[in-house]
């Protein structure tokens, strides 16, 4: 049985150990990096630098939240704005895969030339198990490289530290509960965020659709959960599919985006089933996006896949 009280003792002696000069922590604000900022910032204090980078890939207003998170935890903090360097990074990639290590290993190379000026030699992450069980490696198969290990360059610099490497989500939820973080129950948000929630070439165009779409998303179903219509889903969000199809918008034809809506129930994030929302509800998140999208969107799907057979992204 997961003890969250005796990890985090443990875990904040072992940082004292390990971690001897300054460390930089790649902050994202979801469940994992924020609990991770914690410990190490129990442990270190001061010599933490939390650094956030705004990929031009995040959700709606999401990099202004975290700011505020950083501000509310006293953390030192730096943010960086690179969405051009990502979007021009990515432009004509469509390999998950490549969009994948693409991401990651700039993430790494924005965070050495932090590290460079505040003479930091250590690089915290929030990894936790399924990352890399699923990035692969000796025996296991490659399901999907997460950035944050299958994206790591071999020249990398920084020393790496990855305190829940070997947890679960519902334990470090467990943990975060325990550290009376606000975050416990949020819910997972991509490293590699709206990039792959774009199949396919990941524009500034298509991203920003997508983000629009799982604003919706987002906000129909917490407000159906508020309303006791439904249970709350682990995850739940909107995918841009690249198929066009023809659909009226207005009395006239139009030529539209696919967006497909993913609602999922889990536990670790190993396995999951589809979450079984109302009609009603889909029926308000289906007509909110095509009536915001205008003739961008015509056409929304639900995704009824568990896993396996799929994964709880479609990239």
């Amino acid at each position: 049985m997961f003890n969250a009280e005796k990890f985090i003792e443990k875990t904040v002696s072992q940082l004292q150990k390990e971690v001897k000069g300054k460390a930089l922590i790649a902050f994202s604000g979801g469940v994992d990096s924020t609990v991770c900022t914690a410990l190490v910032n129990k442990a270190i204090g001061d010599r933490l630098v939390a650094v956030h980078v705004d990929t031009g890939y995040m959700r709606k207003d999401e990099s202004e939240d975290v700011k505020k998170l950083m501000k509310n935890l006293g953390l030192n903090f730096s943010f960086i704005d690179a969405s051009k360097e990502y979007y021009s990074a990515l432009k004509g990639v469509e390999d998950p895969e490549k969009k994948r290590k693409i991401i990651g290993e700039k993430f790494i190379r924005l965070f050495e030339k932090v590290a460079k000026d505040k003479k930091i030699e250590y690089l915290v992450q929030g990894t936790i198990a399924p990352d890399w069980i699923e990035s692969g490696g000796e025996l296991r198969d490659t399901i999907k490289s997460h950035h944050n290990v299958g994206g790591l360059p071999e020249d990398m610099e920084l020393k790496l530290v990855e305190p829940l490497r070997d947890l679960y989500k519902d334990e470090v939820r467990k943990v975060a509960r325990v550290l009376d973080l606000n975050v416990s129950e949020r819910q997972p948000f991509p490293g590699p965020g709206l990039a792959i929630r774009v199949i396919g070439e990941a524009t500034p165009e298509k991203t920003e659709i997508v983000r629009e779409a799982c604003n919706i998303v987002e906000r129909e179903i917490e407000l159906a959960v508020e309303k006791g219509l439904m249970e709350k889903p682990w995850q739940y969000f909107a995918v841009l599919i690249p198929i066009k199809t023809v659909g009226v918008h207005g009395d006239k034809r139009a030529y539209g985006y696919t967006i497909a809506v993913r609602a999922v129930q889990s536990i670790d994030a190993m396995t999951c089933t589809y979450s079984k929302i109302p009609h009603e509800v889909l029926d308000k998140i289906s007509t909110r996006i095509t009536n915001t999208m205008g003739s961008k969107i015509n056409r929304i799907v639900y995704d009824i896949t568990n896993k396996p057979p799929g994964t709880i992204e479609w990239e």
